[in-house]
């Protein structure tokens, strides 16, 4: 049954099968998000506004660190699974199951360690710094749950059990959503009541799909003994999945730029960058289900050779992005102000913040691009192309464009470095692409 998905089905049919659990994950996600921004924002503080916005960067940096293993170790293992080498990839998810567990104990450790220079990098001051304390200690304390949560689920994708890996990362976002409230406002912990709902809906996630995955599971494995792997699959986890974790990292470190570049305009308009980051993730999230949902689909073709049908796929998840991100964009666009006035009543974060939505929301089909061919590398193990990327739209060239268009154009340079970053990096998207001719008519390289 899970060969013929991954090997006979037609290519909509099967894309669609896979990418759709994950892209009701991220919606679900999403609506956790902005549920999560909405009780923040209620409490009409904007320095605990700032102050969560500043450590949103600790966040992302755990789910880089957990997608080493999770988009790695999936990676390798649908290749394996497209090669009939069932029991290699069996030994690969036994391996990130324990090493994503050891990597959240050794981040919680550190964090806790050098709180106080962390908190400074990433800009708090003296209006956020308790605010930006309290969420940042708890998700240390948390970060375990956090990076264990992003393995099992895209290991599971790997066997075709997307359904079961959305039922896990729904049920614990809906958790997370109905602690918020109480721990924000019921208990009076603010800012860290945000981060402890945070870190419970993650556990409770951790603990579904662990339960799926004992019950469930064929193919994967969360036995301690057949965790040892063969050294090329240790290399080409960490080779996928370190460039996975980079994209995510850089991310965190954009985010963070784009926070320290802001605040010298105000934490008004650091507040109101927050808020339009996380509306831009109502398109983002969705298409990164989509490509994401395609990437074991993609891997196991490639694995079993089937160049005509993977053609056939990457093409189809091109036209899905790209389709879908210029007309959700759009409509976002067109709303914005009203948007970012449902989370705050401040005139002032609404004019700004609807000026920063638009410049976020106008490349976003490019964004779509830059996500396909990411994961098409990852998938293909293309270790190089995937690092380049994971280093670009967020990392490098983002910096660059921040650089130089602050100093062009002041405070609007900055909002729209973004949209530059994005521009470029999808121009260098498509030029691997065509130099890696990984659906090429003629035999896989190595």
């Amino acid at each position: 049954m899970t060969d013929d998905l991954f090997e006979r089905a037609p290519v909509p049919r099967a894309y669609f099968k896979l990418a759709l659990p994950v892209v009701f994950s991220m919606v679900i996600s999403l609506v956790y998000n902005m549920v999560d921004t909405f009780f923040i924002a209620r409490t009409q503080n904007t320095s605990i506004v700032a102050g969560v916005s500043l450590c949103a960067p600790v966040f992302t940096l755990m789910i880089a660190l957990g997608d080493i293993f999770g988009l790695g170790g999936s990676s390798v293992i649908s290749r394996l699974f497209g090669q009939k080498k069932d029991g290699e990839g069996k030994k690969v998810s036994g391996f990130c199951f324990y090493a994503a567990i050891l990597c959240g104990a050794a981040v919680s450790v550190s964090m806790l360690l050098f709180r106080t220079p962390i908190l400074h990098l990433l800009g708090a001051g003296k209006d956020t710094w308790e605010y930006a304390s309290q969420y940042y200690t708890y998700m240390a304390l948390g970060a375990p749950a956090v990076i264990l949560s992003l393995t099992p689920g895209n290991l599971m994708r790997t066997e075709g059990l997307a359904v079961e890996a959305m039922i896990g990362t729904v049920v614990g976002s809906v958790v997370n959503i109905i602690l918020d409230p109480v721990f924000i406002f019921g208990l009076g912990m603010g800012a860290g009541g945000a981060a402890i709902a945070t870190v419970l809906g993650n556990l409770v996630t951790d603990i579904i799909l662990v339960c799926f995955v004992l019950k469930k599971s064929r193919k994967l494995t969360l036995s301690i003994h057949i965790s040892g792997v063969k050294k090329q699959n240790l290399l080409a986890v960490f080779a996928i999945g370190i460039p996975a974790s980079v994209t995510n990292l850089m991310q965190s470190l954009g985010m963070a730029l784009m926070n320290r570049y802001l605040v010298q305009y105000g934490t008004e308009k650091v507040a109101a960058m927050g808020i339009a980051m996380k509306v831009n993730m109502i398109v983002m999230l969705i298409m990164v289900g989509f490509a994401f949902g395609a990437q074991p689909l993609i891997g196991y073709n490639y694995g079993a050779e089937n160049r005509e049908r993977l053609r056939k796929i990457i093409r189809f998840d091109l036209c899905v992005e790209l389709v879908f991100s210029v007309v959700c964009a759009g409509l976002l666009a067109l709303c914005a102000p009203q948007i970012m006035g449902i989370f705050m009543k401040d005139a002032g974060i609404i004019a700004f913040g609807g000026l920063m939505l638009r410049c976020l929301l106008v490349s976003m089909p490019c964004a779509g691009v830059i996500l396909v061919f990411t994961t098409v590398f990852q998938a293909a193990g293309k270790a190089l192309p995937a690092l380049v990327l994971s280093v670009s739209r967020q990392g490098v060239v983002f910096a660059l464009c921040i650089f130089i268009l602050s100093r062009l154009a002041g405070y609007y340079g900055i909002i729209a470095s973004q949209a530059a970053a994005d521009v470029l990096t999808a121009v260098i998207a498509v030029i691997l692409y065509m130099q890696t001719q990984i659906a090429a008519k003629k035999p896989f390289g190595p």
